[in-house]
């Protein structure tokens, strides 16, 4: 069987009855995602973390080293192989800073983390970021590129824009997650 007819024969028959939801949160670098997303699954045991940069570093995802961006080349559809079954299963919740390539049936909810320009500058210059990845990644919050991209790749209705400048914020989202898990599971789960 072609690789095109695999995995066409495995979108066929990926499952939209789960019995947990998959989670997406998106934001630019710096923005509290990991932060977020390690609080939430403390809060919410049953959910699994997927941080896509650890994900792709684990199962050999990684393409051409990009000197300028001072980071590896993401293969996206090897990520996107990778994570199909474990995304079948539900209860994921997956840490990445691009939207637009995961299969818009992965997810029930998609919320996108941003923060304050300045908050977000120094966030990044503690990291290391300099030169032209620093500046794309500021350039990317401040034109709200990643929620733009949320907005194109999935249904407007599940896309949530979140404050992510301080500790408060992020305990705040978390509460806003579990309790939008809960209802989920009353409308989905009998």
């Amino acid at each position: 069987m072609s690789e095109t007819k695999k995995k066409v024969k495995k979108a066929a028959t990926f499952s939209t009855e789960r019995s947990k939801p998959n989670i997406l949160v998106s934001g630019t670098p710096g923005v509290g995602k990991t932060t977020m997303c390690k609080k939430l699954c403390e809060s919410v045991k049953t959910l699994k973390l997927i941080n896509i940069g650890d994900f792709a570093k684990e199962h050999g995802c990684l393409d051409e080293w990009d000197d300028e961006l001072q980071c590896h080349e993401l293969n996206e559809d090897k990520v996107v192989d990778e994570l199909e079954d474990i995304m079948t299963e539900g209860g994921v919740v997956v840490d990445h800073h691009a939207t637009d390539f995961f299969p818009e049936r992965w997810f029930d909810i998609v919320f996108v983390l941003r923060t304050d320009n300045t908050i977000l500058y120094d966030r990044l210059t503690s990291r290391g970021y300099e030169g032209k990845k620093l500046e794309n990644n500021i350039d990317c919050e401040i034109f709200q590129t990643i929620l733009d991209e949320s907005k194109e790749s999935y249904k407007e209705e599940i896309v949530h824009e979140l404050s992510s400048n301080n500790d408060s914020d992020i305990d705040s989202n978390v509460q806003r997650i579990v309790a939008w898990l809960d209802q989920w599971q009353k409308d989905n789960v009998s």
